[in-house]
């Protein structure tokens, strides 16, 4: 069973960065798609950005287009997140998702989810 553990959250100020990970603790396809998403108190969970982990192709949601940008590591087993240029709208709690299949930017088509860890960021 896949298992997915994000890190790497915390309170930052405005225009700070952090660097999030997300270890994936089982054999996965290698056509997986591997998503962040976020949930800010009392909002629909969003798309972040998505990496599919065999042709290393991104996307990214227009809201974090030049300031964050997602990665993985084989080797590792971890998807990364960086995020630059921290806003105060960008508080919120990261998911990390996986997508056997498709992926995309609908948070139902993800069948692996992590705990998430807390962004917090002030201005």
């Amino acid at each position: 069973q896949v298992q997915l553990a994000e890190s790497g959250g915390g309170l930052v100020q405005a225009g700070g960065s952090l660097r999030l990970s997300c270890v994936v603790s089982a054999r996965i396809d290698s056509n997986v798609v591997m998503g962040w998403f976020r949930q800010a108190p009392g909002k629909e969970r969003d798309f972040v950005a998505s990496i599919r982990w065999r042709t290393n192709t991104t996307t990214l949601a227009d809201s974090v287009k030049g300031r964050f940008t997602i990665s993985r590591d084989s080797a590792q087993m971890t998807v990364y997140l960086q995020m630059n240029s921290l806003k105060p709208e960008d508080t919120a709690v990261y998911y990390c998702a996986g997508d056997p299949f498709r992926g995309g930017p609908d948070p139902t088509e993800y069948d692996y989810w992590g705990q998430g860890t807390q962004v917090t960021v002030s201005s």
